[in-house]
């Protein structure tokens, strides 16, 4: 493969040497008329592409809008919660100090208390009744009677208390533990939200670029099919006023503006199976799987640069189209075209013969500006 694509590059370096000898045929006005018309065709085409493309920018600019929008609203429920995280943080640093002001506060009232009940409960089941009979005063016994009560409610409202407290502390302690975790889930999903609407965004952007350029080239094309058409005018202006042939340039369509427009090599009745014959898509051409015997026709308008038989290729008919651009058809049965013949769009140029593997096929490339590119992404899509 290597040797035989060395071999053809100094075929076609060579030819690109050689003034095309269609160069002196005369032009008609019917073709370039034709080619006139195609040219017009061309262009309102490329224009309803350029519509498309700016009603799709202006689409994919709202949709950005949009997205932008809705990644502003991610980004301030997302500083949203982390301010609510501080604070439930906050609360819980505060739960956690009072807890254990409260159980400083038990641990210190404890031996009190302990030795309280101890003395309590040596009284046996009278307790606080009989210390009260143990006092000998009885003026005595209202003001103990009362300093007993005093001090059993002290005792009781304090534990009572302080339970109580340590109970709302710890029900606080898992209400703000439960709103802890649902801001870790919202964050969490917030955070993959935005994640999602900046990529979104990004591809969008990215989309918009491309659009920018396919802009750019669709302009592009035009001013080339404009410029083209201009001379194609000065040609029928010639031809009108009786002064004869033009040359051959002048009466011709550059191929860049049909980029995806240009028409199969082999009818669709023929197969049109195209398989890719190197290792990335843009070396080898594609093999197009067609009847032994079916015709083959040029993609575009040109001057055959080379007819004859190629080692690797059999049969190959070389096209040229403009200054280092070339369709080549290989693996042909019959050849149809000479070389310095000037061929149309269409027009058959040979048959499908058998490639060295046995299989009848149609080996195609197209080299634009020097450069072997994917002939599928020049070819009309199929229906």
């Amino acid at each position: 493969m290597a040797l035989r694509s060395f071999s053809l590059a100094v075929v076609l370096s060579v030819v690109s040497a050689v003034p095309a000898a269609a160069a002196a045929q005369p032009t008609d006005r019917a073709r370039t008329e034709a080619l006139s018309r195609r040219a017009a065709e061309r262009i309102q085409a490329l224009q309803r592409e350029a519509d498309k493309l700016s009603a799709d920018e202006r689409t994919l600019l709202g949709d950005l809008r949009k997205l932008e929008v809705d990644r502003e609203i991610k980004v301030e429920e997302l500083r949203q919660i982390a301010s609510e995280g501080l604070r439930v943080a906050s609360d819980l640093m505060a739960n956690e100090q009072r807890t254990l002001e409260l159980e400083t506060q038990e641990s210190n009232s404890r031996p009190e208390l302990r030795s309280r009940l101890v003395d309590i409960y040596k009284l046996g089941q009278g307790r606080y009744l009989r210390l009260l009979l143990s006092t000998t005063d009885v003026r005595q016994v209202g003001q103990a009677s009362r300093t007993l009560a005093a001090l059993a409610k002290i005792d009781h409202d304090r534990v009572v208390s302080r339970q109580r407290t340590l109970d709302q502390l710890k029900a606080a302690r898992r209400t703000l533990d439960d709103r802890r975790r649902q801001l870790n889930l919202l964050r969490a999903s917030a955070e993959r939200a935005e994640t999602a609407l900046t990529q979104a965004a990004r591809a969008r952007n990215d989309l918009i670029r491309d659009i920018d350029g396919r802009r750019d080239l669709n302009a592009q094309f035009v001013a080339e099919l404009q410029a083209a058409q201009q001379k194609l005018q000065l040609t029928l202006r010639d031809l009108a006023a009786g002064a004869g042939g033009a040359p051959a340039d002048a009466a011709s369509l550059p191929i860049r503006p049909f980029r995806g427009d240009l028409e199969w090599p082999v009818t669709q009745a023929g197969g049109r199976r195209a398989t890719r014959s190197g290792t990335s898509p843009t070396s080898g051409g594609v093999d197009m799987t067609a009847p032994e015997g079916a015709p083959v026709f040029a993609v575009h308008d040109g001057v055959v640069a080379f007819a004859g038989s190629f080692g690797g290729f059999g049969n190959l008919v070389i096209v040229e189209h403009g200054p280092q651009t070339f369709s080549l058809y290989g693996n042909l049965l019959e050849m149809s075209a000479n070389k310095g013949d000037r061929v149309e769009r269409g027009q058959p140029i040979g048959t499908v013969g058998l490639a060295a593997a046995g299989a009848s096929e149609l080996h195609f490339e197209l080299r634009i500006d020097g450069q072997s590119v994917d002939p599928l992404q020049w070819l009309r899509k199929r229906p």
